[in-house]
């Protein structure tokens, strides 16, 4: 069959794009209504735009993050600033202080402004082939004319672009393994709603949109054999941080027997967290729990709880797929084997 780098039918979407001297980014919060694209010209129109979720998904943070230290270098500003601005935008996705921490040693080797420039396109290209690789990888698992089930969004919209999750329901399609394609709506943000299925129709994908609570009762049906969802932190012993939701479809899977597969890049594996109780688990406004697009739906006096990520434990996920290689039940030691220093 043909490699999926051959099927731009179904990789069409960039989000993060560098113009020379300034940012633009596809405001993700507007989407499916309005394709609307913010030029950050600054260190603050970058921070603040991850800060927003105008720009999400772990991978893409890291990667607007990088171009928001050369725009700082154009600029003349303080570099350590504007480090210490973006590391703060967001606190549990690693791929964020992963790329700072690369632009940071070569900004301590020397680097110019043009250095940093070529380094930051270095992450963002790395990125789109990585996401290539991982596709590959992770279609090969899943058998021909299977049904699949995603949670968030893991595209090209969170990514340099084609995506993690994404990125192996793009190659099983592409090679005949996915026939069809179930998306989580993603409470309260909806991304799975407004962004996967974005993608998914416009890159003709077969997809249906599910609720968050359909999915225990779509798993008993039959029609899904795998969960894939992506990741913005994994720890050393293979415990695993993604959007809130993703832990109670890991306990669903493994009741029904659907098998879980989670895909990230490297730069998102943290052997530095010895496992999902050492993440730092963020926590956003009530307010976002409490309204819909901006309208609140819950009475006045009512308080929520809104945690943005959970976190799904090693011993439910039956493969962690990253470009270095697929690891199958993972593990302390099998995560070492693969990303020991």
């Amino acid at each position: 069959m043909n490699s999926t780098r051959t099927s731009p039918i179904h990789d069409t979407i960039r989000a993060v794009q560098w113009h020379g001297d300034y940012l633009r980014l596809l405001d993700q919060r507007l989407l499916p209504a309005e394709e609307q694209w913010i030029d950050c010209h600054d260190t603050n129109a970058v921070t603040h735009a991850i800060k927003d979720l105008a720009v999400r998904g772990a991978p893409a943070i890291g990667i607007a993050a990088a171009w928001g230290v050369v725009l700082a270098a154009k600029r003349g500003q303080p570099l350590d600033q504007a480090l210490a601005q973006l590391r703060a935008a967001r606190p549990t996705a690693v791929n964020l202080m992963w790329a700072l921490d690369r632009m940071k040693a070569r900004i301590a080797a020397g680097a110019d402004a043009a250095a940093l420039e070529r380094e930051a396109q270095a992450i963002q290209d790395e990125d789109l082939a990585a996401n290539h690789h991982m596709g590959e990888l992770g279609a090969a698992l899943i058998a021909p004319g299977s049904g699949v089930m995603t949670h968030c969004n893991t595209g090209s919209l969170a990514t340099s672009g084609y995506g993690t999750a994404l990125g192996v329901i793009r190659a099983g399609v592409a090679a005949g393994r996915i026939a069809q394609v179930y998306a989580g709506e993603t409470r309260p943000w909806q991304q799975g709603a407004r962004l996967t299925m974005w993608e998914l129709v416009r890159d003709g994908i077969p997809a249906k949109l599910i609720a968050d609570s359909a999915a225990s009762h779509l798993m008993k049906s039959g029609a899904v054999k795998w969960v894939i969802v992506g990741a913005d932190r994994i720890a050393a012993n293979g415990d695993t941080a993604n959007k809130i939701g993703t832990y109670q479809l890991a306990i669903a899977a493994r009741y029904h027997g659907v098998k879980f597969m989670v895909v990230a890049p490297s730069s998102t594996v943290d052997m530095a967290t010895a496992s999902g109780e050492d993440i730092d688990i963020e926590l956003r406004d009530p307010a976002e729990l409490l309204s819909v697009a901006g309208r609140r739906t819950v009475v006045e006096g009512a308080e929520a709880w809104n945690p943005v990520f959970d976190v799904t434990p090693a011993s439910l996920i039956d493969a962690i797929v990253t470009e270095r290689g697929v690891i199958e039940l993972p593990s302390l030691e099998r995560m070492r084997a693969v990303f020991a220093a």
